[in-house]
């Protein structure tokens, strides 16, 4: 029996067993796919993701594969410069190939012992009081601990389960693909910039050597592929000329359904990711949000594996990303109302991007996107508590090099202050500079303050019964 079973290797998947991974837990993941995806699309890390990856040594490895470029630009495409004041030692985007950050992604699972394998898609699920057993689509039967459905937006595990996945459904659909263009740059600029201006639903950009990045709203909703011939027809549709478009290095669609589940975990079955809310990939957020749901999860779920969880941490996933996610799929309406064209939508768009002259109300919005804004609901607490902690230089190395074994982390300055019987769970670091603070493993701030007694409550809520010290064992 495996302990968890993850239906999905992309980003959400990969990156859930690699935390999982951190605290010994077995972890099979099985892909429908018998090859990684092909397309070369460029994703965008936001802020917050970064620092993840700053946090599970990741970082640096990202880096060497993609393009460093503002944080700015991305709410509705208003083009802003980056805003002041974006408090992270990590304030930028981080563009990469897609197919290059999953590879990284699994890779970094694999390197901590996950299983993978490929061509396996799940076909039924059946679960009772001790686990759950996965039916895959070669007649094999898999027993395990816990399923965690990361499966994308037309997600297996959650239609097995169940589970509702209300909201909007498509209305609007684009092409989108990377292709050469045989008209001459200078005109390709040109023609691009009037468009800019007319229709914010056509983007034309470089996408290095003599490719072109290219998005064309669609004349109706199509699930079938895209060729060569449905761009070009947009194309000409939207900009009146194709740019003698050929030689596609990949094409897809895309359209503006909105949906949440209607919950996360169903018994033994949870799900994340795409599998949980889709959404217009207005803002880039989307991959940056299963990510962020699968920090959010595994150390809870690991949690809950090795014994030492507190009666409902594992029901705090839900409880704290569903409204995650619901927000975003609500700034991706925003954003999607100010892209319109008809007059009363241009009119809103004027007045945003006069507003976000403002560098507070262009901060605001960034902040939101990059999901650097974030405060978890942990009751009544100082302003700090539920919010993520930002990365700090230490005397030796940084606060986030402090993290990469997914455990929690007591930072204190007096020294007097003690992790006691939650040491196999929680780190220590003591010294002058640093904030009075109890971070969970995925840098949320549990606990600030001075007092032992209340950190020991904290200690307790979040990481379970601590065991007791061995000199108190022995009598001492």
């Amino acid at each position: 029996m495996f302990d968890v079973i993850i239906a999905g290797c992309g980003p959400t998947g990969a990156m859930l067993a690699a935390e999982l991974r951190l605290h010994d837990v077995s972890v099979l993941i099985l892909e429908k796919e018998a090859e990684p995806a092909p397309e070369v699309r460029i994703v965008g890390l936001h802020i917050r993701s970064l620092e993840l990856m700053a946090m599970r040594g990741l970082l640096d490895r990202m880096l060497a594969h993609g393009r460093r470029r503002p944080a700015a630009g991305f709410f509705a495409a208003i083009a802003k410069p980056q805003p002041e004041g974006l408090d992270s030692a990590h304030a930028y985007l981080l563009g990469i190939p897609q197919p290059v950050a999953v590879r990284l992604f699994t890779e970094h699972a694999l390197g901590l012992g996950a299983e993978l394998r490929r061509g396996s898609q799940v076909t039924g699920l059946d679960q009772d009081d001790d686990g759950v057993t996965v039916s895959t689509a070669d007649g094999e039967r898999l027993r395990t601990r816990y399923l965690v459905g990361c499966d994308g937006a037309r997600s297996t595990v959650r239609k097995l389960l169940g589970v509702g996945f209300p909201g909007e459904p498509a209305r609007t659909q684009w092409v989108m693909g990377e292709v050469e263009l045989a008209t001459p740059a200078g005109e390709i600029a040109a023609r691009a910039a009037e468009l800019a201006v007319t229709d914010r639903r056509f983007i034309l950009r470089p996408a290095g050597g003599p490719a072109y990045q290219v998005v064309v709203p669609a004349a109706g909703l199509s699930s079938a592929p895209p060729t060569l011939d449905d761009l070009v027809r947009e194309m000409r549709t939207v900009a009146g000329t194709d740019f003698g478009a050929h030689s596609p290095r990949w094409l897809s669609r895309f359209g503006d359904a909105t949906r949440l589940a209607e919950r996360y975990r169903a018994g033994r079955v949870i799900l994340a990711g795409d599998a949980a809310h889709i959404h217009p990939p207005l803002g880039g957020q989307g991959l940056n949000l299963g990510v962020q749901d699968a920090v959010n999860l595994g150390w809870k779920l690991a949690g809950q594996l090795r014994g030492w969880a507190p009666d409902g941490l594992l029901d705090t996933y839900e409880a704290e990303r569903r409204p995650v996610a619901a927000d975003v799929l609500d700034n991706t309406r925003a954003q999607m109302a100010l892209q319109a064209v008809e007059p009363g939508a241009r009119a809103l768009r004027r007045l945003f991007t006069e507003l976000m002259d403002i560098n507070e109300v262009n901060r605001r919005l960034m902040e939101k996107i990059s999901a650097i804004d974030l405060r978890y609901d942990f009751g009544p607490g100082p302003e700090l508590v539920g919010r993520r902690q930002r990365d700090l230089d230490l005397k030796q190395g940084t606060l986030y090099d402090r993290m990469r074994r997914g455990r929690g982390l007591l930072l204190d300055p007096t020294g007097r202050l003690r992790v006691g019987g939650w040491s196999d769970r929680v780190d220590y670091v003591a010294g002058p500079g640093v904030p009075a603070v109890l971070l969970r493993p995925d840098g949320h701030v549990a606990w600030t303050g001075d007092s032992q007694r209340e950190l020991d409550e904290q200690l307790r809520r979040w990481f379970g019964e601590g065991d007791t010290p061995w000199h108190l064992r022995l009598g001492g």
